[in-house]
C-alpha cells in the first residue's frame, strides 16, 4: 500500500516536471526578432506532452455495481500524462471512515485503501477510437482479520463512434486473481449551455462473465473465489456468475472556471440488470447486517471533482 503512494507522489513529481518542460518550450516558441527567409521552409511543429492531476469528493465510492464504501466521504485523487496517444494515470482511493462489516471507523491499513495503474493507448481513425491497455490495482484489506485482499490486473480494449451518443464498447479481462470478463456498453452527449457551463448526460450497461467460482475461498474473504453466484438467499455458490450485471446513468454540470481549471458536480445511480446480478450485488455489499440478502443493491451517490489540466 505505501508502495502504491510512492508511486502516486513520484507521477504527481513527473507531471509536475512535465509542466515546467512543456512551459519552458512554449516560452522559447516566441517568434525571433528577425523574419526567417521565405524560402526556408517551417519546422515540423512538435507535439508536446499533456497532463491533468484532479480530485474527487464523493459521497460513496461504487465500482462496477459494488458497494466498496458506506456512510463515509470518500476522497479520489488522479494524476494522468499522456503523449502520442500513450497515457499513463495513477488513481487512489482514501475512505475518511472505512466500514467494515457495520463496523465504522475502524481501520486496518489505514484510510487510503486502494491504488490504481493504467497504462493505455489509443487511436483515432475516422469516426472510429480505438484503445488497448493495462490495469493494476494495488487493494488494501476490506476484511475484519486485516488481511490484504489479493491486488488484481486486468487487460483492455476498446472501440467507439464519433457519431451521436459517441457510443463505446469496452472488453476487460482479468489476468491474475478474479478471473472474469467485464464488458461494457456506454453512451454519453454534451449540451454546452453557455462557454463556461456544459450537461453531460451518460449511461452504461454490462455484463459480468466469471471463469472461475470457489465459494469456500470467497467467504474465507481476502478476495480469492472468483466471481461466483449467488443463491436466493445471496449467499455464495461454485457456480460461475454469467449475467447482465449492473446498469449506471450519470449527469455532470462540467464547470470552466479558466481554461485549465474545471469544477465538475456528478451525480449517479447504479442498479443491478437482472435477478441473478441484485442477488450477487447484495452479497457482496458492505451493510451489517446477519442476513445477506437484507443489504443494498442500487445506490444513489455524487460529489464534486476538481481537475487541472496542461
Amino acid at each position: 500500500m505505501f508502495y502504491g503512494k510512492r508511486i502516486f507522489i513520484t507521477l504527481c513529481c513527473a507531471i509536475a516536471a512535465v509542466f515546467m518542460i512543456q512551459t519552458a518550450a512554449t516560452a522559447e516558441e516566441k517568434p525571433a526578432e528577425t523574419k526567417p527567409a521565405a524560402a526556408e521552409a517551417a519546422a515540423p511543429a512538435v507535439e508536446a506532452p499533456t497532463g491533468d492531476v484532479s480530485v474527487s469528493v464523493l459521497s460513496q465510492y461504487i465500482w462496477r455495481g459494488y458497494e466498496l464504501s458506506r456512510n463515509s466521504i470518500v476522497i479520489q485523487p488522479s494524476a494522468t500524462v499522456g503523449w502520442k496517444g500513450f497515457s499513463a494515470n495513477l488513481w487512489g482511493n482514501i475512505d475518511t471512515n472505512p466500514y467494515y462489516g457495520g463496523s465504522e471507523g475502524k481501520s486496518y491499513h489505514g484510510t487510503w485503501n486502494e491504488t490504481d495503474l493504467t497504462l493505455s493507448y489509443t487511436k483515432t481513425i475516422g469516426l472510429v477510437n480505438l484503445g488497448a491497455g493495462y490495469i493494476y490495482y494495488s487493494l488494501a484489506s476490506l476484511n475484519s482479520d486485516g488481511l490484504d485482499r489479493a491486488d488484481a490486473q486486468e487487460i483492455f480494449a476498446s472501440i467507439g463512434l464519433n457519431t451521436l451518443l459517441s457510443p463505446t464498447l469496452t472488453v476487460y479481462k482479468e489476468i491474475d486473481h478474479y478471473r472474469n470478463w467485464y464488458f461494457l456498453l456506454g453512451i454519453s452527449h454534451v449540451f454546452e449551455l453557455n462557454k463556461m457551463v456544459s450537461l453531460k448526460l451518460g449511461a452504461s450497461a454490462s455484463y459480468l462473465l466469471s471463469t472461475y467460482a470457489d465459494a469456500t475461498l470467497f467467504n474465507a474473504g481476502a478476495g480469492y473465489g472468483g466471481y461466483p453466484k449467488f443463491d436466493g438467499d445471496s449467499l455464495a455458490t461454485d457456480d460461475k456468475f454469467s449475467n447482465f450485471h449492473d446498469g449506471v446513468v450519470t449527469a455532470s454540470l462540467p464547470v470552466k472556471a479558466t481554461d485549465k481549471i474545471t469544477i465538475t458536480p456528478t451525480l449517479s445511480y447504479v442498479f443491478p440488470l437482472s435477478n441473478e446480478a441484485r442477488l450477487e450485488m447484495k452479497g457482496q455489499g458492505l451493510k451489517g447486517t446477519a442476513t445477506p440478502s437484507e443489504r443494498d443493491s442500487s445506490y444513489l451517490y455524487g460529489g464534486v471533482t476538481l481537475s487541472f489540466s496542461f
